[in-house]
Formats: structure tokens, C-alpha cells, sequence
């Protein structure tokens, strides 16, 4: 009944019976260099397809799957803890987003990139026009990507206003779900093309508030720093057209642009942009609209 009694037994026995066919006189070498009696042993083993007792063995392959079985669950929690990852910057949704502190519906980088460019680039000639090194931009959004919760602006490659203001178009040229969201980008197309501007200039606001509370308030913080910009054009040269020249295909797009539509549409989306920052106060402002009036130019 126990497999490594029956084992050893049937050993024993061989080695018996190989005893008595051996020449008389012969004696296993039992010296220090008896390795030669060990390789008979080993040979005969070998032969006879026999082997050491294995209840222990497996008694031991037993024990390590309970064990196994018995660490699977903490291991697949372990994972499901680990799963949620820290915020990323960039080529995730706006609501997955780092936000920033003082309005949680606007991610921490477009903030960040915004209050640098308004403290040190108002006069600087061509910003958002100009592109910075790729190799650094490239580092920013490493870094920005493994989850870091607040910015360090003392950082010698957040000097570079044209670093900063490439990296701001880089996050938007990035998102997975554009500011003007796939749903709505055919009907803010079609409020650009009506014949009636106060018309037009009613439907593109009410496509603006109906747009989700993320994408509402960073459209309004980006529009109204891009006025902020428009506003010192006599110095950095940055109208509200050539602002739209640069975000216009940036913002107003699809998750699945083709080339039709950057052909067919690309007017659509200059225009769209800089009517926003030429009437961002009316566009973004709280109060009811009833008998406002606002000094529409014809496009």
C-alpha cells in the first residue's frame, strides 16, 4: 500500500538477484572512488526504468497546486488594485483627465500651459504660430503621461513659450473625443453656413451650451485666453483670424477626419474659431440673451 516501501522492496530484490549472477568474489567497490559502483547502481535504475520512492514528490506537486489555487484569488485582487492607473495628460477623454484646481471640469495641463503663455508670451511675436523643439515637447508629454498631479513651471523646458504653446495644440490635436465632440460636428458645420447671421450666430451658441460639461468649460477657458492673446495682437501680430488659422483644424474636427472633409470643410472650421474669439463674451455668457444685440459683421 505504500508506494515507496513497494518501491524500495523491489529494489532490494534486483540488486539481490544481480548479486548472485555476478563472478564469484566480486564486491561493489565501497572506497572513496567508488563512483564506479554508483554508476552500476545508477545503470541498473535505468535498465529496470525503476526510481527512487515519488509519494513524496508528489505529495509535494499536491501541496504546491493547493497552494497555487490558494494565491490565485489574492493575485487577481492585487491586479484589480493595481488596474487604476494614475491620470494621464494626453490621447485620453477630457473627463479622464488631471483637473485643474481651480476648475475640475479643465484639465491641469491646458491650465498650465495657458497661465505660462498669459505671464510671459502676451507680446511675443507669432506665439501659437511658431512651433517649439519636438524632442522636448516629446519629453513634456513622457512626463506629463505617467501621472503627475501637479506641474513644476520652475522646469527649464517650460521656459520655452514655443514649447508651451506647441504642447497646448499637441493635447488638443490628442484627444480621442474632439472639443466639439463627433455628435455635433456636422450641425456646428451646417450653423456655419446659414445665410442669416443673427440665425447663425444663435445656433452655433446653443450647439455650444448643449455640448458636455467638460468640453463646455475647457472650450470657454481655451476662447477666452485666445481673446486674452487677440487682445495684444498690435504686439505678438496673433488676430483672431490667424488664431483660428492655427486651432481652427485642430478643435473643430472629427475622432476619424478624411480628406474630403479637411478640404470641404476647412473654411468652416477657421471661421467657426474665430467668430468664438471675436464674440467670446457673448458666446460663454451667463445671462439670458432676450433682446441682446450683438454687432455681427457679415462673413
Amino acid at each position: 500500500q505504500d508506494p515507496g516501501f513497494a518501491s524500495q522492496a523491489l529494489i532490494n530484490k534486483k540488486l539481490n538477484d544481480y548479486r548472485k549472477v555476478s563472478p564469484a568474489g566480486a564486491k561493489p567497490d565501497s572506497s572513496p572512488k567508488g563512483s564506479r559502483g554508483l554508476g552500476i547502481r545508477a545503470e541498473f535504475l535505468k535498465q529496470t526504468g525503476t526510481s527512487t520512492p515519488r509519494a513524496p514528490r508528489q505529495d509535494a506537486a499536491v501541496t504546491k497546486d493547493e497552494s497555487s489555487s490558494q494565491k490565485t484569488p489574492w493575485g487577481i485582487n492585487i491586479m484589480k488594485k493595481n488596474k487604476k492607473s494614475a491620470p494621464r495628460a494626453f490621447g485620453v477623454r477630457l473627463e479622464d483627465c488631471q483637473p485643474a484646481p481651480d476648475n475640475k471640469n479643465v484639465p491641469l495641463i491646458v491650465e498650465a500651459c495657458c497661465r505660462v503663455v498669459e505671464d510671459r508670451g502676451l507680446e511675443y511675436m507669432g506665439i501659437y504660430r511658431v512651433p517649439g523643439n519636438n524632442a522636448v515637447v516629446s519629453s513634456l508629454q513622457e512626463q506629463l503621461n505617467k501621472g503627475a498631479t501637479e506641474i513644476n513651471l520652475q522646469d527649464e523646458r517650460w521656459q520655452d513659450l514655443n514649447v508651451i504653446s506647441s504642447l497646448l495644440k499637441s493635447f488638443f490635436r490628442k484627444l480621442p473625443e474632439p472639443l466639439f465632440t463627433d455628435d455635433k460636428y456636422n450641425d456646428f458645420i451646417e450653423a456655419n453656413r446659414i445665410e442669416d447671421a443673427s440665425e447663425r450666430m444663435r445656433t452655433l451658441r446653443k450647439l455650444i451650451r448643449d455640448l458636455p460639461g467638460h468640453y463646455y468649460e475647457t472650450l470657454k477657458f481655451l476662447v477666452g485666453h485666445l481673446k486674452t492673446i487677440a487682445d495684444h495682437s498690435e504686439k505678438n501680430k496673433m488676430e483672431p483670424r490667424n488664431l483660428a488659422l492655427v486651432f481652427g483644424p485642430t478643435l473643430v474636427r472629427t475622432s476619424e477626419d478624411n480628406m474630403t472633409d479637411m478640404v470641404t470643410h476647412m473654411p468652416d472650421r477657421y471661421k467657426i474659431v474665430e467668430t468664438l474669439i471675436q464674440h467670446s463674451d457673448w458666446f460663454f455668457s451667463d445671462k439670458e440673451d432676450k433682446g441682446e444685440k450683438v454687432s455681427l459683421a457679415r462673413w
